[in-house]
């Protein structure tokens, strides 16, 4: 079961890995992604080197028993570190860098203090799991122990704090990734309360290792679940905002494309729908779509009929949006009719758009009208008489 949620935990975190390194490749240079891939990377680490057979292989492979635990323990020292970088760089300040430096500097000493305690100890049986209460006693494995235990809690405690306190003065996907981060930091901290009490234990005496056999680890992978989704939601965030918006604007260009259908199809204006496409791109092709056909009416617009409707619609309404939406809905209705009609002269003075060609946020109104929010007056109901000015 260890084996297991440390292989999943670390497919989690290098998952999470994968879906930055594209942003590190690209940004190379930027220390806050540099702290996040590196936190990523060396807490996946940590369950990879952790898990039950890979400590067996490591230290069959070396030779030297029980060689897997320092380079676990260095790994959840690294870790430590990155992620009291990560830390830093999401606080700021004019001090940055100079703490940072201090930060690494810091757990690089436990790091040597942890390889020279295991040189200086004996640890001649192997173990795989059970190794930190097993030797809790046994002269600098003990100390080795309790160093790494004592950096990883007071890492993951500053983390806990900092990601809850921050969170609290953030909204959106900000406030709930630093809110899972801050929970999965907690869940750490866990991991190494469970070691050291186990560990406690053991020196008075008593036999308490299923908290570090049973407990730790289901902290530890739980913990790293958070993490990973918790750095992952701020990014993802905005593109999930991004893909929503524009399938809102794709499903609201529908009436106004419905309209043109006929002639898109009649005259080959539409362009083959990208398949597979993400919503910003099925709208840009709706959009070109839309575009094609009014450029293809543009011999046949009514440019008085435009600044009649829209004269109208402004007087009784006084949305100068709105009159503009329906004034082109009128026009496209009287193009499109005279365009499929047999026989049909295009209007006196046609040849020119009424107005500039709409933005897409026009291209919106228009279809709102169609779809039935605001109605589109029958072009033929207008009174091709009467005159006004103030175009759009």
């Amino acid at each position: 079961m260890n084996s297991l949620i440390n292989y999943l935990s670390c497919g989690a975190l290098w998952l999470g890995l994968a879906v930055k390194a594209p942003d590190l490749l690209r940004h190379r240079h930027d220390p806050y992604l540099r702290a996040i891939c590196a936190v990523l990377g060396l807490a996946g680490l940590c369950f990879l080197l952790g898990a039950p057979p890979t400590v067996g292989a490591v230290n069959r492979l070396s030779g030297v028993p029980n060689l897997a635990a320092p380079l676990t323990y260095a790994a959840i020292t690294g870790y430590c570190a990155a992620s009291q970088v990560l830390v830093v760089h999401w606080r700021g300040g004019p001090r940055v860098h100079r703490t940072a430096r201090r930060w690494t500097l810091a757990y690089a000493a436990v790091v040597l203090g942890i390889a020279v305690t295991f040189a200086l100890g004996d640890a001649p049986v192997e173990r795989r799991t059970d190794l930190d209460t097993y030797y809790a006693t046994t002269p600098f494995i003990a100390e080795m122990i309790v160093l790494y235990l004592v950096a990883h809690l007071t890492a993951v405690t500053v983390t806990t704090v900092s990601a809850l306190r921050w969170a609290r003065q953030v909204r959106g996907g900000l406030r709930a990734g630093l809110t899972l981060l801050g929970a999965g930091a907690l869940c750490g901290a866990g991991y190494s309360l469970a070691k050291l009490v186990a560990v406690s234990a053991r020196w008075s005496g008593r036999d308490w290792s299923a908290l570090d056999t049973a407990v730790s680890p289901v902290a530890a992978g739980l913990g790293a679940l958070l993490i990973v989704v918790g750095v992952l939601v701020p990014l993802v965030t905005p593109r999930v905002a991004e893909w929503r918006r524009a399938s809102h604007a794709y499903a609201r260009l529908g009436p106004l494309e419905r309209a043109l259908d006929d002639l898109l199809d009649r005259r080959a204006l539409r362009l083959p729908r990208p398949r597979p496409a993400s919503p910003a791109t099925l709208l840009m092709w709706r959009r070109t779509s839309i575009h094609n056909a009014l450029g293809r009416l543009d011999a046949y617009c009514d440019r008085g009929l435009y600044d009649r409707t829209r004269a109208d619609t402004l007087a009784a309404t006084g949305d100068p949006e709105l009159a503009r939406a329906r004034a082109w809905a009128a026009v496209i209705l009287d193009a499109l009719r005279r365009e499929a009609g047999p026989g049909e002269a295009p209007p006196p003075g046609a040849g020119r758009p009424p107005a500039p060609s709409p933005d897409p946020a026009t291209l919106a109104r228009i279809a709102d009208v169609f779809a039935g929010a605001g109605r589109a007056p029958a072009a033929s109901a207008v009174p091709r008489g009467r005159t006004t000015a103030g175009a759009a």
